[in-house]
């Protein structure tokens, strides 16, 4: 995905919707973002990885929502490591998330992600 095309929520959603090939019922908010990337029924995998180019541009028109947007990415993540998700065996289905930055950007992306993380 690419920050570019994510410069506000409902981008954030169209992005999600298309590449992940959302269900006709997602709700185009927050929570149903959220709802969705718990589930991913209709898109089974061993691991999961959302990759964003251009991150310093995700959500630059709405800079409050981009905490909104990293704290459900980090949501999802912590819920596919939960028993619910897990592989028989035991292993669990890993959720990874990367943003990719300017140099410059990355002391801030960095100092955003504590506050989310509450670290």
């Amino acid at each position: 995905m690419d920050g570019a095309d994510m410069a506000d929520a409902d981008g954030v959603f169209e992005q999600f919707w298309e590449k992940l090939k959302f269900p006709d019922y997602f709700g185009w908010n927050w929570p149903a973002l959220l709802d969705c990337l718990r589930d991913l029924h209709w898109l089974p995998a061993d691991h999961y990885m959302i990759i964003v180019r251009r991150s310093g541009l995700l959500l630059s028109s709405v800079a409050d929502e981009r905490a909104i947007f990293l704290r459900t990415m980090m949501r999802a993540a912590e819920d596919w490591v939960s028993p619910q998700h897990r592989r028989p065996g035991g292993a669990s289905v890993p959720f990874n998330v990367v943003l990719f930055c300017d140099d410059s950007e990355v002391d801030g992306l960095r100092r955003e992600l504590r506050e989310v993380g509450g670290q």
